[in-house]
């Protein structure tokens, strides 16, 4: 797949950018390719219902991993990450299926937790 003819779109979230195969706005349910800039994060989001994704270029990482090239990754449904593409190497582009949505979430020092619970 040649990634530089896939039409990507700002979103207003710096370095990450996103073309939509699909979007139904009222289920939330999505087909998505993102990619982000080396280094870039996503803010903290919690899922509603699962979300499967494949990595094609790059990795990122978050507090359940780190990912790269070729890694299919799967949250369930109420999981919360704060995923970030790793500094080192091309921008991480992966094609994701999030089921009904997200939303995002306070870090968990606004939430008055400690980051491991």
């Amino acid at each position: 797949m040649d990634l530089d003819r896939v039409s990507f779109r700002p979103t207003r979230h710096p370095g990450i950018e996103i073309h939509f195969y699909h979007r139904d706005k009222a289920s939330g349910h999505a087909a998505v390719m993102i990619r982000m800039a080396p280094g870039a994060s996503y803010p903290r989001h919690r899922h509603r219902g699962p979300e499967e994704l494949l990595i094609l270029q790059g990795g990122f990482e978050d507090e359940h991993g780190s990912y790269g090239e070729g890694e299919f990754v799967r949250y369930e449904d109420g999981s919360i990450h704060h995923p970030r593409a790793l500094q080192e190497g091309p921008p991480c582009v992966f094609f994701a299926i999030a089921a009904e949505g997200i939303d995002l979430t306070l870090s968990p020092e606004e939430e008055g937790r400690s980051p491991e619970e």
